[in-house]
């Protein structure tokens, strides 16, 4: 019976697929364009940003599973999380798009500026004390790490997947099709752990990056923006910290680790494009 709160998952779908071309036709019509650097000849008529659209989708899908929930099932269980949860995502899609907005004319927001921000943004999840102060440590054994878990723990968290989320990218599709995969094993994990209202969370944003993914994979129409990095990340960061499987959210995490100590390697100015070349173009032509 409750399989029917996976319409809300569709909701999320809908909403993206059908905004979304509106947003790309806008941004084209206000010069919001960005280049894109994996078509020959960087053609800058990219529209930008359309995170936007991935992050209202799923809030208002994540809000039609809770009218669900407690219209057709009289429970209001888990509202508290997912409502903190909701507040960090729209706290950093905000920062993301002034970043964005910013980028246009500079580098965007300063690096300590967006640091700053992130950790401000995880003070809903502190004050509602979220996740458990446990947790078995490998070769260590369990730890109780006390007041240290809300006040250091999550805003590590949160800083460390929404800002790095978006250094695996370079690429059409790819941190749309990154963001897919992760979220639906994580909430798989949500599931099979006992916390199968924070799988159906993981799984709306799931379903707004489907219908993102439409138009962001090769060639691409609309770009993401920091907009949707920071808010996949930070789902990704916060689902691990209320479903209590930070060690499993980890190991997704570390080709991004690797990806960091890659960036600060070069000074953290080095950018990841896929460039094609003349003779990758040819041999397109060949096939």
């Amino acid at each position: 019976m409750e399989y029917v709160l996976l319409v809300s998952v569709l909701i999320s779908f809908v909403l993206c697929v059908t905004f979304l071309p509106m947003w790309i036709h806008a941004c084209r019509r206000l010069k919001l364009t960005w280049e894109d650097m994996n078509k020959f000849g960087h053609p800058k008529n990219i529209a930008s940003s359309g995170g936007v659209i991935v992050i209202m989708a799923f809030i208002l899908g994540v809000l039609s599973y809770i009218a669900l929930k407690t219209f057709l099932f009289g429970g209001q269980s888990k509202a508290l999380e997912i409502f903190a949860l909701l507040t960090v995502i729209l706290i950093l899609a905000i920062v993301a798009l002034v970043d964005d907005l910013l980028g246009w004319k500079n580098n965007g927001l300063p690096i300590r500026i967006r640091i700053l921000l992130a950790i401000a943004a995880s003070i809903p999840l502190i004050v509602i004390n979220a996740g458990t102060h446990f947790m078995n440590l490998p070769f260590i054994g369990i730890v109780d790490f006390g007041i240290l878990y809300p006040l250091f723990l999550i805003p590590l968290a949160v800083v460390g997947a929404s800002t790095t989320y978006n250094f695996l990218a370079g690429y059409n599709g790819l941190e749309a099709g990154q963001g897919i995969l992760i979220l639906s094993f994580l909430s798989f994990v949500a599931y099979a752990t006992g916390s199968a209202w924070l799988g159906i969370v993981g799984l709306c944003m799931v379903g707004a990056l489907l219908g993102f993914w439409i138009f962001n994979k090769v060639p691409a129409k609309v770009f993401p923006g920091d907009v949707m990095t920071y808010g996949v990340g930070a789902l990704i960061a916060g689902m691990a910290i209320l479903g209590n499987f930070e060690k499993i959210a980890f190991v997704v995490f570390i080709p991004y680790v690797l990806e960091v100590i890659l960036k600060v390697r070069g000074g953290l100015k080095k950018h990841s494009f896929g460039i094609p070349t003349k003779v990758q173009l040819r041999r397109k032509l060949f096939i």
